[in-house]
């Protein structure tokens, strides 16, 4: 998941091309609807993203009551308005009036906290939470940030290798070599030094011991002369999420495929291919390799999973 920022940004704004009342404010590769005359092109504007929880103060501001995503109805999601893609919300919050826009853009200020608005985090169901203990030595996570806002992140013709992205939940196994064991976690509980203590109704547990990932994490550490392995992966399935991809999360058909791998060799933290455990691991799906083109790399990014060969869903949004 990435992160949170609510950012001044310089807009392009583009006719609507279903209606007369509407038109698209694009922010990098994101367009959001907004009313006719609200902006032009070249203006600033603040620009905030899907998953960011608004506070009512805001949200009766800009005219959205009942009109936001969650129980609350506070929730900024994609939606479609005259069937074109809206991806966030363009403002200028009462708040910001007197602020330079311009200058806020050019020194990356986050208005988030300012504006009392916060990312949304999904609850955490019984069957992924557990007793913990504390992991100090976990491998960081790395934050992922869609492309479609950080178009200009690699150089063309840059390789890059693109992959699938998974609708399910993120787990991590770190096997010590000192210690001859494993500690799961959850990105959650990773991201505080935590880690979950074995227990077989554990859905992270449960992936791992299913696929055998602790015996291919120390079997890696030995051939690669690592004292630590990270094995990032995806827990997939039905009770998951609403993507399935034709697993069972509450049975032993519960889906799991590696994104990442983490290596800590000399003392030094290396994050080899994904291709050091095929054979062993399932990986997540490769849908590009090659150099670096933003329309090529957006091309992969729609159309049937790929992940069950069966083409079951449409991929998941990046």
């Amino acid at each position: 998941m990435s992160t949170l920022r609510v950012t001044a940004e310089v807009l392009t704004v583009h006719a609507h091309p279903d209606t007369d009342a509407l038109e698209l404010a694009q922010v990098e590769l994101y367009r959001a609807v907004v009313a006719k005359g609200a902006f032009r092109s070249g203006e600033m504007a603040l620009y905030i993203p899907e998953q960011a929880v608004l506070p009512e103060p805001l949200i009766e501001e800009l005219g959205l009551p009942g009109r936001l995503a969650g129980a609350a109805a506070d929730r900024v999601r994609a939606v479609r308005l005259r069937g074109e893609l809206s991806q966030g919300i363009v403002c200028r919050p009462k708040a910001l009036d007197g602020v330079d826009l311009a200058a806020a853009a050019v020194e990356g200020t986050d208005f988030a906290e300012r504006l009392g608005i916060t990312k949304w985090v999904p609850p955490i169901p019984p069957t992924m939470n557990g007793e913990v203990e504390s992991a100090p030595g976990l491998p960081p996570w790395v934050e992922i940030e869609n492309i479609q806002r950080y178009p200009d992140v690699f150089t063309p013709g840059e390789p890059v290798v693109v992959t699938e992205k998974l609708h399910g939940s993120a787990c991590l196994l770190t096997y010590v070599a000192d210690e001859g064991r494993g500690y799961v976690s959850s990105k959650d509980f990773g991201a505080r030094s935590l880690a979950l203590k074995e227990d077989p109704r554990n859905l992270y547990w449960r992936a791992v011991h299913a696929h055998g990932v602790p015996a291919a994490a120390a079997r890696l550490a030995e051939r690669l002369g690592a004292g630590r392995i990270g094995v990032f992966g995806e827990v997939y399935g039905t009770g998951v999420q609403d993507l399935a991809y034709g697993a069972d999360g509450r049975r032993e058909t519960l889906g799991y495929a590696v994104f990442d791998v983490s290596a800590e060799i000399g003392g030094t933290v290396r994050r080899p291919d994904t291709a050091v455990v095929d054979g062993e691991l399932p990986p997540v799906p490769r849908l590009y390799s090659g150099p670096y083109d933003i329309d090529r790399v957006l091309g992969v990014a729609s159309g049937r999973e790929t992940v069950s060969g069966r083409e079951l869903h449409l991929r998941k949004a990046w």
